[in-house]
């Protein structure tokens, strides 16, 4: 191997990253989520007390260089349910939009492929889906399977991959006007290798972009379910939980909601401002 064919690609590395720390956006996102993996990893790391250590003698106490985020009902220390609460809400991110991903690209790639008949029931499927507002069919069928965690990822994955197969779906076919399409036709490759090994890796880029969003949407509706007592169950620390726990004391502990609201928007904003930033480095340039 010569010497000039190891540069070439460490120089192409460079100038990925040099690309990348140009763009204060992505980086404050990366930070964001970057940090928040961490706390999701290894809470007990960054928690001063434990999260479920009940004490009847700090009971609602405001934020204070021994609690910074204040005591809630049964005096148990806000910061360290606020960080256990990272474990949760991180996995909500990303279980209930992974599964989603990889049906609606599956799904999407396949009917803007063969088109046909196929594409003219899944078009009729996704009219009748958006229809409704998200929420409320999400609401409707964890109604029906009962409250918590698995069965709120099962019911978002059941509404949600139709918007990953949407997007793919239209990828697909502005792909398949590309001369590498054809090409791969007359030269008899099979579907499965022009779909998967051909078309989908040069249309998985805006899916990318949307999941990022989307996980922030994720932990978001993940929380209102908590609130509405169908998500997270307490004791469990969630921050849709934690800030329905603290709505009956909302005048005289405001820090009870505000703390675990708080995270909700910071990390939202990392996984936006992740989004953001590879819609921007993905795009095409002229």
């Amino acid at each position: 191997m010569s010497q000039l064919s190891v540069i070439k690609p460490a120089t192409r590395r460079l100038g990925h990253l040099r690309v990348i720390l140009e763009k204060p956006g992505l980086m404050l996102g990366l930070f964001i989520i970057g940090f928040s993996t961490v706390l999701a990893i290894a809470p007990d790391v960054f928690s001063p007390y434990d999260p479920n250590f009940i004490d009847y003698n700090a009971v609602r106490q405001p934020p204070s260089w021994a609690h910074p985020f204040g005591t809630d009902m049964l005096g148990r220390d806000s910061l360290s349910r606020v960080i256990a609460a990272y474990t949760v809400n991180m996995q909500m991110a990303v279980l209930a939009t992974v599964f989603a991903m990889l049906i609606g690209v599956t799904v999407g790639a396949l009917v803007g492929y063969y088109r046909g008949i196929a594409d003219v029931i899944f078009g009729r499927f996704v009219d009748a889906i958006i229809t409704f507002p998200f929420l409320v069919l999400v609401i409707a069928v964890v109604a029906v399977l009962g409250p918590g965690l698995v069965n709120m990822y099962i019911a978002i994955t059941l509404v949600n991959w139709v918007y990953y197969a949407r997007l793919m779906r239209a990828e697909v076919i502005a792909q398949m006007g590309n001369d590498y399409a054809a090409a791969g036709i007359v030269m008899g490759y099979s579907d499965r290798r022009i779909i998967f090994r051909h078309l989908l890796p040069n249309a998985i880029t805006p899916v990318i972009v949307y999941w990022m969003t989307d996980m922030a949407l994720a932990i978001l509706l993940g929380s209102s379910l908590g609130y509405l007592g169908l998500g997270a169950q307490p004791p469990q620390a969630e921050w849709g939980v934690l800030i329905a726990e603290g709505r009956n004391f909302i005048t005289t502990a405001w820090w009870l909601s505000l703390m675990p609201g708080i995270a909700i928007v910071v990390t939202g904003i990392g996984f936006s401002l992740i989004g953001d930033g590879l819609a921007d480095l993905l795009r095409p340039r002229g």
